[in-house]
């Protein structure tokens, strides 16, 4: 478009204002305009979050899972959820179960028990079938992506005499130990001594405020329930969280303590195992961030355990840990 002369526009001014009604209030100044005047009609395009007031926003939905500062893991031993709910043989264990979170209808993998340690681990069982000894497995395991993703880990075994300790003892077994069955693991002196230790090593860990941010306990053959009551395991647990919650509550971060059981003595099944697996057992979740006096029916695998603290951390998942009938456990968080 061409621009007119200007004593043409005059003329036009002038002759504006004479037709106007006296009445008719003086212009004010435009607004500023949020684009450069342009002849040109301006584009429509999709405002972005800040052109859109707060109230137009859409929501943003809370994680699936906290993002734990440390996660502390204890496995029993052999025991079906209706043997250890409700027993008065095991009352501090019931007290945590009626106080924080419970898994109702949560199934060991397998049996016997060293495929389910494994699977909590690695996301399966590996064609494990017994408790061998000598069967390593050379894939990666939990352990690799919690280094990568900058956190550390370790195993606290009850009663292993050294750290990295391969074989078996009258009271520890190594069937109880998955960390040492991974190459990965067990050929690198380094990180084995470092990592896969006795429980001995969790008090002076806690004294110093060296808490690896994921943990894997097992107790001995007695205290786990193998060979031993119920009771001696209910005790030996109190005497370990009596030790380990003040540090971790002290914290003021998230952290999960999960008490769990490698398998049961039935061979139940749910959500996407083999018909025959390895049992109901009694999960409890401890942390500041469940629902109190909470009971989770959801069906759950040891592998949901897996998938869950990798979608804590935003870590790859591992094996069956990544099936779609794998369910995330995820209601009983706040």
């Amino acid at each position: 478009m061409k621009l007119v002369k200007p004593f043409l526009s005059l003329w036009v001014i002038v002759l504006v204002s004479f037709l106007a009604p006296a009445c008719q209030p003086a212009l004010t100044e435009s607004p500023p305009q949020p684009y450069p005047v342009t002849l040109a009609p301006l584009p429509v395009s999709t405002p972005t979050s800040a052109d859109v007031s707060p109230s137009e926003q859409a929501p943003v939905s809370p994680p699936l899972v906290p993002n734990f500062s440390h996660i502390v893991m204890f496995v029993f031993e052999d025991k079906e959820f209706d043997s250890v709910v409700g027993s008065g043989k095991m009352p501090y264990f019931n007290l945590l179960a009626s106080t924080y979170a419970l898994l109702t209808n949560h199934h060991a993998v397998a049996h016997p028990s060293l495929p389910n340690h494994l699977a909590l681990i690695g996301g399966e069982t590996f064609g494990v079938v017994d408790d061998c000894e000598n069967c390593y497995i050379a894939v990666p395991s939990l352990p690799d992506f919690i280094e990568q993703s900058g956190r550390t880990w370790k195993t606290y075994q009850d009663d292993m005499p050294d750290p990295c300790f391969a074989g078996s003892t009258l009271r520890y077994l190594q069937r109880h130990n998955p960390f040492i069955y991974f190459d990965s693991i067990r050929l690198n002196p380094e990180r084995c001594m470092r990592s896969v230790v006795p429980l001995t090593q969790l008090e002076g860990d806690l004294a110093l405020n060296d808490l690896p941010n994921f943990a894997y306990i097992s107790p001995d053959i007695c205290y786990s329930s193998i060979d031993c009551d119920l009771e001696l395991a209910d005790g030996w647990l109190r005497e370990q969280l009596d030790k380990l919650y003040p540090v971790l509550e002290s914290s003021g971060e998230p952290f999960l303590i999960i008490l769990t059981w490698d398998e049961g003595r039935s061979s139940q099944s749910c959500c996407g195992l083999p018909e025959s697996a390895g049992g109901r057992v009694a999960t409890v979740l401890i942390s500041p961030q469940v629902k109190p006096n909470f009971k989770d029916p959801t069906p759950y695998s040891h592998y949901s355990i897996l998938k869950t603290i990798s979608e804590a951390w935003g870590l790859s998942q591992l094996g069956h840990a990544a099936d779609a009938e794998t369910n995330l456990i995820a209601a009983p968080w706040k």
